[in-house]
């Protein structure tokens, strides 16, 4: 198999044989379009080769980056680098006015989280695949390699281009099929939170899990005018966070997700992870932190922070005047959406951040069993202890105790207990996607700091009772 890391270190080196070879490829292959793309936008001034800095950034994901690394970044580049947590952001190289990227379409295995490992299709090593990273005004160009059994395209979901560069196959390019190689090249007219993904047998191919971010930063000049304007913190972003929600069908014993599922799925990840595996995002106290949501699934998710409220800075169409943000705890992202939220982080804790469909924030669940909450099961239970060794019966005064027993029952072939996770007080119960926002006072790195040191008397605690003449509820009139 081949990994993530793999791909990222011949990434930069097979740029250059892409481009001789994708154009003899498309004259060899009789392509009626051969070419056409290449001229479909002015040829762009001459510019002098230059080293790339935002490179310095690409590192293996166990290294978090220092608090004064993120800032001197910031400095040099003119932007905050985004971080994917549990992924990585596309290598490019500098070639005259272009930055060139190559991504490569692939079928991978990856680890949801310890115990359940997914047969994915994907980019560059992972699902989803690099973020893509460029700022307003960049020259482009995107190799595309197929290795994939069937034929793909890749469509820049909500980047303005020339039609040709698109990619919906059959009506606007050819599709590129197992083996071939294709360019896309075109100029960054805006700026915002984009995605990309095949525009070919797409539920199948999205279904297995190609996509990725595509973030476009504003020049400098722009970004400092729009900062002018807010009311807001007038400072860059410190921190900024890709966050892919998707779902999965990948049934108990199963290692492929199942295409053909349309809503009843199981298996829910933030970017390719599904709690416990989902790493923290961590801040320093006082940050102002952006997070870039994007959603290619079949149904919505409604993404909730704890602690704090956050606004809608942008949409896939663009950004949103201060005068129009509305100030949220939960924001809904529907199939097809990007939009990117921003707030200030100044409670420090480990703040929550989920879907709040109960279901997603939750691991692999059957949706057929009967009910038996409030039910008697303990006749059941003593007749099927006889036909089936070890045979429990669970649930009728909740579901709480599965993931107690869990710990103590072997689990179907790679799948995941349906509520986990360790918590410093006991168990989590989450599952799906579920990830925690650590905010610290005074860090120096962006490392997982642990569990919060709660100060004295701010924790939940157990009383005896509550205070006598308290009421409830009128146990009479039952209110």
């Amino acid at each position: 198999m081949i990994t993530r890391r793999d791909w990222l270190s011949g990434a930069a080196l097979v740029g250059g044989a892409a481009l001789a070879g994708g154009r003899a490829l498309r004259a060899q292959t009789g392509d009626p379009h051969a070419g056409h793309h290449e001229h479909a936008t002015p040829e762009p001034p001459a510019e002098k080769a230059t080293s790339t800095l935002a490179n310095a950034y690409r590192r293996p994901a166990a290294t978090a980056p220092t608090v004064a690394e993120v800032r001197r970044l910031r400095r040099e580049l003119g932007y905050t680098p985004v971080e994917t947590p549990d992924g990585v952001t596309a290598r490019w190289r500098r070639n005259g006015a272009y930055k060139e990227f190559h991504l490569v379409a692939h079928e991978l295995e990856q680890e949801f989280a310890p115990g359940m490992r997914v047969k994915a299709w994907g980019y560059n090593g992972g699902t989803p695949g690099p973020t893509i990273e460029a700022v307003e005004g960049d020259w482009l160009r995107i190799f595309v390699t197929n290795r994939l059994p069937e034929h793909t395209t890749i469509h820049w979901h909500g980047v303005f281009l020339p039609n040709g560069m698109d990619g919906v196959g059959g009506l606007l390019q050819p599709h590129i099929r197992p083996g071939e190689t294709y360019l896309y090249e075109f100029r960054l007219k805006q700026h915002g939170t984009f995605m990309y993904h095949p525009h070919a047998d797409e539920m199948v191919q999205m279904a297995l899990g190609m996509m990725g971010f595509f973030v476009v930063h504003p020049k400098p000049a722009t970004a400092a005018r729009e900062r002018s304007e807010l009311h807001f913190p007038n400072r860059p972003i410190d921190r900024d966070f890709c966050v892919f929600p998707h779902m999965w069908a990948i049934h108990p014993g199963t290692y492929r997700p199942d295409p053909m599922v349309m809503l009843d799925f199981d298996i829910f990840t933030f970017n390719g992870k599904a709690f416990p595996g989902t790493a923290p995002l961590v801040v320093k106290k006082d940050d102002r932190v952006r997070l870039r949501f994007a959603n290619l699934s079949m149904t919505s998710h409604p993404l909730h922070i704890h602690g704090h409220r956050f606004w809608t800075v942008e949409t896939d169409g663009g950004q949103v005047p201060e005068s129009a943000w509305i100030p949220d705890t939960t924001l809904n992202i529907v199939a097809g959406q990007t939009r990117a939220v921003e707030f200030v982080a100044d409670a420090p804790g480990d703040w929550p951040l989920h879907c709040h469909k109960t279901h997603h924030a939750m691991n692999a669940m059957g949706h057929d069993v009967p009910n038996p909450i409030g039910a008697d099961v303990r006749e059941v239970g003593r007749r099927m202890s006889k036909l089936v060794s070890g045979y429990m019966a669970m649930g009728e005064s909740g579901m709480a105790e599965h993931a107690e027993h869990s710990k103590f029952h072997p689990l179907p072939e790679n799948t995941l207990p349906m509520m986990t996770g360790e918590g410093p007080f006991g168990p989590i119960e989450m599952g799906g996607m579920f990830t925690v926002v650590k905010i610290r006072e005074g860090i120096a790195s962006y490392a997982d700091p642990g569990w919060f040191d709660h100060p004295e008397g701010t924790v939940a605690r157990e009383v005896d009772a509550a205070p006598e003449g308290l009421a409830a509820w009128d146990q009479e009139s039952g209110r």
